[in-house]
């Protein structure tokens, strides 16, 4: 986590986990699992991330859950990966909620 600023970086994004849902224990966690998500931008990479996914249906409980189960999800590309993705299994027949 070199190059990181507490106050730029980690202390912002750990105000905008336990926001979105996530208790200390999970955010610490999700961090151990992908340390990458401290150099991710709020608003470039994450805040459209939580917002793709609640236009998919997905309430804040659930985007909580799902991002302290599999912090990696958050350096996915939405276009490149999880767009593409959701796309995909619709087309084989998955409803929503099975995606």
């Amino acid at each position: 986590m070199c190059g990181l600023s507490l106050e730029a970086n980690l202390k912002p994004l750990v105000q905008w986990l336990e926001d979105l849902g996530l208790d200390k224990q999970q955010i610490a966690k999700a961090i151990g699992r992908f340390p990458q998500i401290c150099g991710y931008s709020l608003e470039a990479n994450l805040k459209p991330l939580v917002q793709w996914l609640e236009d998919l249906g997905l309430d804040k409980l659930q985007i909580a859950k799902s991002i302290a189960s599999f912090p990696s999800m958050c350096g996915l590309s939405l276009e490149a990966n999880s767009k593409p993705l959701v796309v995909w299994m619709s087309d084989v027949g998955l409803d929503k909620p099975q995606v």
